[in-house]
């Protein structure tokens, strides 16, 4: 296998093993509130910690991981990273449990922009998006294996157990950084000054095309986050799923994108951004109010529906992330990236946070108002149709791929 390919699969492992760490508290919901007699409110907290966290570091990261051989900071953030899973892991009640996923965070989201910074810097431009298509299915991959196989250890034993094995499969992790991450000093010796991020700030700020790039994330956050951390325990407390059925919905979803995002991304370069993007979030809110709204039903349906949901939810994303990369000149794009990965991490946080304020637990263990939830995020999906129609891709590479054209067409 060449060197390229071996630093490849290492940042997808990387990758995968970030991913299970921010998803597989979603699903430990149920056993979570249950052993630490915690509330819709407490547990939507312990999940947008972990992103609002990512969101922080990701931003400022941008402005202090340049200064350092990729290789070695991210030897050192991926340590950061072990040490925060492994402080979960142990975690004996529910405070500890919220500063060690804060934790995880900072190291996590640093451990994401870096990812993407050494893609950039060791993959030619010609090679870079079959890399990043390689990298990326590390989210699929999660969601078939990393998630369901965690779920069921934690059902074998407790819910410290995926942490444990986060924690191991790190550290076998660090060994392939160290192997197969070469040295990256070329950013060392640019003469090109970097943007401070007061800099970074009035750059998007003052360009009206970026905002509305900026908004469509904060939007999409917002419409598939208050939603998406309480799935799980809603199934179980009203719908009828066991803990341990709570695997076929990531395993079904998973399964499916993995097949499905490729697809998406030929649509998207045949018809348009914008096009596929508008069809992909009107067919999304129809699972958004059919699960929002489930009483106890079949599993078979119940699957039927959360795959489609997740089919949909990425059907979006493929078109939305290929235009908003696309509004930033290629000498900012990545100050413009780093900036809205900050934002997107933020959105999520606060879209976990006002689910769990909605959310309430009724004295027989179901939860209320999950149908309110559905309501405001099929509100604010279908905002983001006129809202992406209005934003462009910059002139400097429109002549090369075609994409102007074809986003005007739409």
């Amino acid at each position: 296998m060449s060197k390229e390919k071996l630093l490849l699969w290492t940042l997808a492992a990387i990758n995968f093993t970030h991913i299970v760490d921010f998803m597989i508290l979603m699903p430990l919901g149920p056993q979570l509130m249950r052993i630490f007699e915690i509330t819709p409110k407490e547990f939507g907290l312990l999940v947008s910690s972990y992103t609002f966290s990512a969101g922080a570091s990701s931003f400022l990261g941008a402005f202090f991981l340049d200064k350092y051989d990729r290789r070695t900071i991210l030897m050192w953030v991926f340590l950061g990273f072990l040490m925060g899973t492994l402080a979960c892991a142990l975690s004996p009640n529910y405070f500890v449990l919220l500063i060690a996923r804060i934790i995880s965070g900072v190291f996590g989201g640093l451990t994401s922009a870096l990812v993407l910074a050494i893609i950039g810097d060791a993959i030619p431009d010609n090679r870079r998006g079959r890399a990043m298509g390689l990298v990326m299915a590390a989210f699929s991959v999660a969601s078939v294996v990393g998630v369901p196989f965690g779920l069921f250890i934690a059902s074998l034993s407790s819910w410290h157990a995926p942490f444990f094995f986060l924690a191991i499969l790190s550290v076998v992790i660090l060994g392939l950084i160290y192997k197969y991450v070469p040295s990256i000093t070329s950013h060392l010796v640019s003469k090109e000054n970097k943007p401070s991020p007061m800099l970074v700030i009035r750059r998007v700020t003052g360009n009206a095309n970026q905002m509305r790039a900026i908004l469509l994330t904060v939007l999409m956050m917002l419409g598939q986050f208050t939603v998406i951390p309480f799935l799980s325990p809603f199934m179980v407390s009203n719908v009828g799923f066991s803990e341990i059925q709570l695997t076929y919905i990531y395993m079904a979803g998973g399964f499916f994108t993995v097949f499905t995002s490729p697809w998406v991304g030929r649509l998207t370069d045949k018809y348009g951004k914008i096009r596929v993007f508008t069809i992909f979030m009107s067919l999304n809110v129809i699972p958004i109010g059919i699960i929002t709204n489930l009483g106890v039903t079949p599993i078979g349906f119940a699957l039927l529906v959360s795959t489609i949901f997740f089919v949909t939810s990425n059907g979006r994303m493929v078109p939305a992330a290929a235009l908003i990369t696309g509004t930033a000149k290629p000498e900012n794009r990545g100050s413009f990236l780093s900036f809205n990965s900050a934002v997107q991490q933020f959105s999520a946080g606060v879209a976990s946070f006002m689910g769990g304020m909605i959310l309430v637990e009724s004295a027989d263990g179901r939860l209320l108002n999950f149908e309110w939830i559905g309501y405001w995020a099929i509100l604010i999906s279908l905002l983001c149709i006129p809202l992406i129609r209005k934003i462009k891709v910059v002139d400097t590479d429109a002549s090369l791929s075609g994409d102007l054209v074809k986003d005007k067409s739409s």
